[in-house]
């Protein structure tokens, strides 16, 4: 029996559709097919299934364990998690040789997807293009794998916990921090990790719900953080966190109500790792601060930019053995002392790790930082047979006549150009039929400057920015 998947739903770090349109449980039991098919073939048999808090979740995570386990594999199930409890399932059991988190991150309500982890390594890009060939063509395992459940939150919070071993109790239990979990499938971890924690915890909306009925589970749109914002401000709280739908981006506010984007973070992460892991390479995403690499450099790290998308920058982690990296996105990955999958839980614990060792206040840290002016990520429909060819002309033609005021190009993924008012970038999504742009300077003529070169470009592919699209 072959089967056809609505070829939407293939995406290039995961798969994701709209339920009861694109995707539904016959697809959910023919990934559970074609992934088991794939595993065995690899030597694998084991595979951990999680699932979020979506309405749609609970039947598509039936129909994915049919499919593995007719393909042979066994089936560990977590339950309801959020999506690092699925990674660490996988990363902490020799037992288990692969994952599958049903969730549709923070996607409409409506969307549902699966993420995946084979072997100990991120499934995505050309792996996905197999598993959607393996099913076309039928080619799959048969057997009768069994299926066991596994509570694993108390050994997951108690790993956690680790990451604040050896600190000052007085500095740990000083601290006041707020915490949102936005109604996502974080909620219950976060419940049972802060009853844990030293220190006083301010927790909102850790009901698991859906529909998302407070705001929508994204933090790195500075509107969902308004309601952490009133509560770090009524409580006087030193800071406070925020998570995505499934637990895998952070988002934060210091003391003062002002956001820490994801390069922010990453500049306060990396002056606490580089203190016990000097000359460490500190990677970070093409949409990555300049301030953020300058950082890096100044206390000893060697910096890094790398390509956007959470595969991509974990597979780049694995290869150069570097112990911390991140993106603007907030996924934001830890290999000095835990596993190197994006865990917005564990950074969270890092944070208050980091004030604590640094001695500093998260505001203090914010503070400490140069005052950049950027854009927005600017997101802009492009059709899809058009955004590639378009980034590289415009890679071609700054090559071939870059112009006076360009100082670097840097053509890692899409163009980022330097130029002595700052720099900007230019990107095609691997997810969307969209082009990203983002631009930062010194100062707001330097940015005008910039963005009229953005501009100027994507004129000469014929092209123009439109009306800003989400995610």
């Amino acid at each position: 029996m072959a089967y056809e998947f609505d070829p939407t739903i293939l995406r290039e770090y995961d798969i994701r559709g709209v339920i009861g349109e694109t995707l539904g449980p016959d697809d959910a039991r023919a990934i559970g097919r074609s992934f088991g098919a794939m595993l065995r073939a690899e030597g694998g048999d084991t595979v951990a299934v999680g699932y979020d808090g979506r309405v749609s979740s609970p039947l598509l995570e039936h129909a994915l364990v049919e499919g593995l386990t007719a393909s042979g594999c066994d089936v560990v199930r977590i339950g309801l998690s959020a999506t690092p409890m699925l990674y660490y399932a996988e990363a902490s059991s020799e037992e288990v040789h692969g994952g599958i988190q049903i969730t549709g991150s923070h996607n409409p309500p409506n969307y549902n997807g699966f993420k995946m982890v084979f072997q100990g390594r991120p499934f995505f890009g050309s792996d996905i293009a197999k598993l959607g060939e393996v099913s076309a063509a039928g080619d799959w395992s048969d057997g009768a794998g069994s299926v066991v459940s596994r509570d694993i939150l108390t050994e997951y919070v108690e790993r956690m916990l680790e990451a604040i071993a050896g600190i000052d109790g007085g500095k740990l239990a000083s601290l006041k921090v707020g915490w949102d979990a936005g109604n996502g499938a974080a909620g219950p971890a976060l419940e049972a990790l802060t009853a844990r924690l030293p220190g006083e915890h301010h927790l909102l909306f850790t009901e698991v719900d859906g529909h998302f009925p407070n705001h929508h589970p994204d933090p790195t749109v500075e509107e969902n953080l308004a309601d952490l914002r009133a509560l770090v401000a009524e409580k006087r709280l030193d800071f406070g966190v925020a998570f995505d739908g499934d637990g895998d981006r952070i988002g934060a506010i210091d003391g003062e109500g002002r956001v820490i984007w994801g390069d922010q973070l990453l500049m306060i992460f990396a002056e606490d790792v580089l203190t016990s892991h000097q000359g460490a390479t500190i990677i970070a995403d093409v949409k990555a601060s300049r301030a953020l690499f300058d950082h890096v450099a100044q206390h000893g790290g060697e910096p890094l930019m790398w390509k956007t998308g959470h595969s991509l920058i974990k597979s780049k982690m694995k290869q150069t053995g570097s112990p911390l990296a991140g993106e603007m996105s907030g996924h934001i990955f830890f290999a000095d002392e835990y596993y190197g999958f994006d865990d917005a839980l564990y950074a969270g614990v890092r944070l208050i790790a980091a004030s604590a060792r640094l001695g500093k206040s998260v505001t203090q840290l914010r503070s400490e930082m140069p005052d950049m002016l950027n854009t927005p990520e600017m997101r802009f429909q492009v059709d899809e047979a058009r955004k590639f060819p378009a980034i590289a002309e415009i890679s071609e033609r700054l090559a071939n006549n870059p112009g006076p005021q360009v100082e670097e190009v840097n053509a890692t993924d899409g163009v980022r150009v330097n130029t002595k008012d700052g720099w900007w970038l230019l990107r095609a999504s691997n997810t969307q039929d969209v082009l990203v742009a983002r631009a930062e300077s010194d100062t707001e003529d330097g940015l005008e400057r910039l963005i009229a070169q953005i501009d100027e470009q994507l004129s000469l592919s014929g092209l123009e920015r439109g009306q800003s699209v989400g995610h």
